[in-house]
């Protein structure tokens, strides 16, 4: 082979190496590429979102510093070593919960107390006119307030009347009583009564049935004739003294007596133990009973994430008091119960289940054996321990028994209702509040001509007797009935103040289509 033939070969197999290198380099680059794009498809979300952040963190930070390349490195290394939190955990680092293990004793002066609930909440305004349509909702993404997902489920444009939305604008208020037989009056009566109890507050942010001590309040002393004897029962009569304001759509985040009602609020949490009791040696379980309804109408009325967790402690501890055997309330926990203590309990109940909080289907169940053991007539009357006849326990039973879902035209519903209607309201110097509050709300709830022979006696009746001057105008004293005695001014004041507002109070959770809602067995 001449020497030009082997310089031809060796020329073209240099070539062929050439490219052949050429090809291999371009695979591998090919390759890479095809790994970097199958890297950054199979990162996670949250791993890409990190990169793209850092860059743009880094981008920042060169143009603040100006070039400084260790602050940057300090920037960057301080961002990236922050662990990702889940949304949950960011969340509750924002808005601590309420710590129920908190005991303030009664000292504890007012404004201390009511850091309990907090005063930077962004103010939510919500529609409250029954003629205007649905409110505009915006989602955000952390808040202070929480609002049920099933409100986001009602008919827009549609008045339906449940949860709380009965307790609204005075205007609405207004019209809601007019509608169903209250008067100017009765509204004024209302305003009066309202008026004594807050200048009736003691400076811890809570009452006492015991309504002489303290200082003046308004320029106007205290009134000194019946106080309650119930000295100790501080929660109880806090609860009590709280209830009318949440009936007039007055809380801690709207209305004349915010700051009354925050004083209040702050109190019961304050004194709430561990265990989320709310009982008391001379007050029982009714004082948790009555503390529980307020904290869970409070909460469903303002959806303040602050009472949340105080509210559902208050329903668990319910549900661990209940007799396990009897399925009652009495006294003390798991007790056999009474039909008067189980009254409050399943109205705490209730309150808390329309508020959107969770309540055990069990416990339910047991309320509803123990009605069973105390009824007579198939449920048309019910006593107190055993079956009986009594007007204020069977004007309770009924109610429950409404609660939990018994139609309009259950037949033993409507032979207690006429009977409770025959028998009328309790009247005079002697009368019986505690009867006159329960039966009140059973006529109001059936309706018919039912509702209107009792609210034109009853209503009438509170307006004429209530005190007109002196230390006590705005309040009233009766005698007679369970409690009196006990409760004193303070207590039949509340039960008074609360019957005149049923017109609109019990619209949330005791109208027909409210109380139809059974609670989840």
């Amino acid at each position: 082979m001449s020497a030009e033939v082997k310089q031809q070969a060796m020329e073209a197999t240099a070539a062929e190496a050439e490219a052949e290198a050429y090809d291999e380099e371009e695979e591998l680059e090919e390759e890479a590429v095809g790994h970097r794009f199958l890297f950054f498809t199979a990162m996670p979300a949250w791993l890409v979102s990190m990169i793209v952040h850092a860059v743009a963190l880094l981008v920042m930070a060169m143009i603040t510093v100006g070039g400084n390349v260790d602050q940057v490195k300090a920037i960057i290394t301080a961002s990236a070593g922050e662990e990702l939190e889940e949304i949950e955990e960011f969340e509750e680092q924002l808005t601590p919960p309420v710590d129920v293990d908190a005991v303030m004793s009664d000292a504890t002066p007012m404004d201390m107390i009511t850091e309990a609930i907090p005063q930077d909440v962004t103010d939510v305004v919500v529609s409250t006119d029954i003629e205007q349509a649905a409110i505009s909702v915006e989602l955000v993404d952390f808040s202070q307030e929480t609002a049920p997902r099933n409100d986001l489920m009602k008919e827009v444009g549609s008045y339906t009347g449940t949860g709380f939305d009965g307790r609204g604008s005075a205007e609405a208020r207004a019209r809601m009583a007019k509608q169903a037989g209250g008067s100017d009056a009765s509204e004024a009566a209302v305003a009066a009564g309202l008026r004594w109890i807050a200048d009736h507050q003691l400076p811890d942010g809570g009452w006492c049935f015991d309504h002489r001590i303290g200082p003046i309040v308004n320029g106007r002393p205290r009134t000194s004739d019946h106080s309650g004897t119930k000295v100790q029962a501080r929660r109880g009569a806090t609860a009590m003294a709280l209830l009318p304001f949440l009936g007039a759509g007055q809380t801690h985040k709207e209305g004349k007596y915010k700051q009354t009602v925050q004083g209040g609020l702050g109190y019961l949490i304050g004194n709430m133990k561990p265990d989320g009791a709310l009982n008391e040696a001379e007050g029982s379980l009714y004082s948790h009973g009555l503390a529980a309804i307020v904290l869970c109408e409070a909460y469903g009325m303002t959806h303040d994430r602050a009472l949340m967790a105080p509210a559902q402690a208050s329903l668990n501890f319910i549900s661990y008091a209940q007799d396990p055997i009897g399925g009652g309330w009495r006294y003390q926990p798991r007790q056999p119960g009474d039909t008067s203590v189980v009254g409050w309990q399943l109205m705490a109940l209730k309150s808390g289940h329309m508020s959107y909080l969770n309540v055990n289907p069990l416990t339910i169940r047991g309320a509803i054996k123990f009605l069973d053991t105390v009824q007579a007539d198939s449920g048309s009357f019910y006593g107190y321990t055993s079956p009986g006849k009594g007007p204020s326990t069977t004007a309770i039973g009924l109610l429950c028994r409404m609660y939990l879902g018994w139609k309009h035209e259950h037949e033993a519903l409507k032979r207690g209702v006429e009977w409770i209607s025959n028998q009328g309201p309790s009247m005079g110097g002697g009368a019986n509040m505690y009867y006159n509050y329960y039966a009140t709300q059973v006529c109001r709830q059936f309706g018919d001509e039912v509702w209107d022979k009792w609210n034109s006696k009853m209503r009438d009746f509170l307006v004429t007797t209530q005190a007109k001057d002196g230390p006590a105008k705005g309040s009233w004293f009766f005698a007679g009935g369970h409690g009196a005695e006990a409760g004193g001014r303070l207590y039949n004041t509340s039960l008074a103040t609360m019957v005149l507002e049923v017109y609109y109070r019990h619209m949330p959770i005791y109208q027909q289509q409210a109380t139809k809602e059974d609670f989840p067995l």
